[in-house]
C-alpha cells in the first residue's frame, strides 16, 4: 500500500516539475526570438528601462504599467493601461486664494497621483474621485483654521478650487477630474447649512462623542456597523436645524431641500473635523467613509442585453453560442474601469437580475466559467483585476512609473442572483462569505494540480503574455 502512495506521490511532482519545465521552456524560446528579433534603435524610455513588480506566491499581484512593452506607434491614442509621465510643471495661481498650499503638500501630491491623467477615468469611481473628495475636506477645514469659520466665502471659494485643480495639474493630475468627480467650488462653501462658523457648531454639536467616533475608525467594521457615519449623520442633522424646528413645531421644508442642506452639513462636520484630526487621520477617515459609500453599488453601465437572452433563454447546459453571446457582452462591459471585489458581486447580482427578467432560469455564470473578475477591466486581456475594497492608492515609482494592487489571488465565480430582485444582496449579513478557493480534493486531476500549481501558473503566465505583446 506504502509503494502505491509513493508512486502516485512521485508522479505528482514529476508532473508538476514536468509542466513547469514546459511553460519555462516556452517563455524562454519566445524571450530568445524577440531579443533577437527586437534590436533597440533608439535610447530606451521609462517604461523599457522598468523592472516587473515583485509578487509573492499567495500575494495580490501588483500591476505595473511599466512593464508594458514600448508601443510602436506612438502617433495614434495610447492604450488605456500604457504608462505616461506627466511634465511637472509650475502652476499658475489666481493670487486671490490666501492660502500656504506648500502646508498641504503631502496630501495635494497624493491626489495628483490617484488622479494621474493616464488612470483618472479607470480609478475615478474607487481611487481618484474619493481622494479628491478628501483633499477638499481637508483644504476646507485647513482654510479655515486661523478664523472660526468653518466654510469658504462664494468668490474665494472659486478662485480656491481653480488653484487646487491648477496645483493638481502641474503635478500630473488629469484636469478634467472636477468633471469626472462631480464637484465644484461650491463644495467648499457649506451651501445652504445654515451653521458654518465654528461656535455655534461647537454649541449644537456633541464634539467629544463626533471626534471619539471619527479619531480612529475601524475599516473592517465601519463600513458593517458604522460609528463614524452614525456620528458625523447625528451632527449633520443637529445642524441643519430639522431638529431644532421640529422640536418647535415650525413647519419643516420640502424634503428636497432638506436632503441638500444636509449633504451640505455633512461637508460642514467633515470641514470641523479636519480641523481637529491631523491631515494624515483625517484622510484616512475620509477614504474609509468613502469606501463604505462606493461599495455599496455597482459603477458600471449595463445596456439591455437582449442578445444574450435571446441566446441564453431556453439553455440548461453549457452552450457555446449562450457562451459566445454572454462573453462578447461582458468584453464590452470589461472596458468601462476598474472596480473593487465587492463591486463586482453587486454587478455580477445586477446583470444577473437583468438576465432573469429577461427569462433565463439557468445559472449560465457557471455554465459559462463566469468569474467576478470578468466584471472589471483585463490587465493585458487576460486577467481581470478588481481591486480591494478597502481604501488603495496608485502608487509611484521614478523607475516603474504609476502602478497598483490588484486583488487576483482567487477565482471566485459570480454569483448567480436567486430571483429578479436586487434589494437583497447584502455584503455585511454574518452569513455573506466570499466562496473558498478551490483544494486538491475538488481538483478533477489532483496528481498534476495542486492547489499552489494553480496559483503559480496565472502569475507566471501573467508576465510570460506581458513579453509576448512585443510582438
Amino acid at each position: 500500500m506504502d509503494y502505491f502512495q509513493t508512486t502516485s506521490h512521485l508522479k505528482g511532482s514529476l508532473c508538476r516539475l514536468l509542466l513547469l519545465f514546459i511553460i519555462w521552456l516556452y517563455s524562454f524560446q519566445e524571450l530568445v526570438a524577440l531579443q533577437t528579433q527586437l534590436v533597440p534603435t533608439h535610447i530606451a524610455s521609462t517604461s523599457e528601462l522598468a523592472n516587473p513588480p515583485i509578487t509573492g506566491l499567495f500575494d495580490p499581484i501588483e500591476i505595473s504599467p511599466a512593464v508594458i512593452p514600448h508601443y510602436p506607434n506612438p502617433g495614434e491614442p495610447l492604450p488605456p493601461m500604457y504608462p505616461t509621465f506627466p511634465a511637472r510643471y509650475e502652476p499658475v495661481l489666481t493670487g486671490k486664494c490666501p492660502v500656504n498650499f506648500s502646508l498641504i503638500s503631502s496630501v495635494m501630491d497624493k491626489t495628483a497621483s490617484d488622479c494621474s491623467q493616464p488612470f483618472a477615468a479607470l480609478v475615478g469611481n474607487v481611487i481618484c474621485c474619493p481622494q479628491l473628495s478628501s483633499l477638499l475636506h481637508i483644504f476646507q477645514g485647513f482654510y479655515s483654521i486661523n478664523s472660526d469659520k468653518l466654510v469658504l466665502q462664494d468668490a474665494i471659494a472659486n478662485y480656491c478650487f481653480i488653484d487646487i485643480i491648477n496645483i493638481l495639474a502641474s503635478r500630473g493630475a488629469n484636469s478634467t477630474i472636477p468633471t469626472l468627480c462631480s464637484v465644484e467650488s461650491s463644495n467648499l462653501t457649506g451651501g445652504s447649512c445654515p451653521v458654518k462658523d465654528v461656535v455655534t457648531f461647537e454649541k449644537t454639536v456633541n464634539i467629544s462623542k463626533l471626534l471619539e467616533a471619527c479619531g480612529t475608525i475601524d475599516p473592517l467594521k465601519e463600513c458593517c456597523r458604522p460609528v463614524c457615519q452614525t456620528a458625523v449623520m447625528d451632527a449633520a442633522f443637529q445642524i441643519s436645524g430639522r431638529q431644532l424646528m421640529t422640536n418647535e413645531n415650525k413647519n419643516i421644508v420640502g424634503e428636497h431641500d432638506h436632503i441638500d442642506s444636509l449633504n451640505d452639513c455633512k461637508r460642514v462636520v467633515y470641514s470641523y473635523l479636519s480641523r481637529k484630526l491631523p491631515s494624515d487621520a483625517a484622510n484616512t477617515a475620509f477614504r474609509i467613509l468613502s469606501a463604505c459609500k462606493v461599495n455599496k453599488v455597482c459603477p458600471l453601465s449595463f445596456k439591455q442585453p437582449s442578445e444574450v437572452i435571446q441566446a441564453c433563454r431556453n439553455v440548461a447546459a453549457p452552450s457555446p453560442s449562450c457562451c459566445s453571446s454572454l462573453n462578447t457582452y461582458i468584453a464590452g462591459v470589461q472596458k468601462q474601469m476598474l472596480i473593487t471585489n465587492r463591486q463586482a458581486i453587486i454587478c455580477a447580482t445586477v446583470f444577473g437580475s437583468m438576465l432573469r427578467k429577461g427569462g433565463i432560469m439557468a445559472n449560465i455564470y457557471e455554465l459559462c466559467d463566469v468569474d467576478l473578475k470578468d466584471f472589471s477591466i483585463q490587465v493585458f486581456g487576460q486577467q481581470g483585476c478588481l481591486l480591494r475594497s478597502l481604501p488603495t492608492d496608485m502608487i509611484f515609482d521614478n523607475t516603474t512609473g504609476f502602478s497598483f494592487i490588484c486583488d487576483l489571488s482567487d477565482n471566485i465565480a459570480a454569483p448567480w442572483p436567486t430571483s429578479t430582485s436586487i434589494s437583497s444582496v447584502s455584503l455585511c449579513a454574518p452569513e455573506m462569505s466570499l466562496p473558498a478557493l478551490p483544494t486538491s480534493q475538488t481538483l478533477k486531476n489532483p496528481g498534476c494540480r495542486g492547489g499552489e500549481l494553480e496559483l503559480l501558473v496565472p502569475i507566471f503566465s501573467f508576465f510570460v503574455f506581458g513579453a509576448l505583446l512585443l510582438y
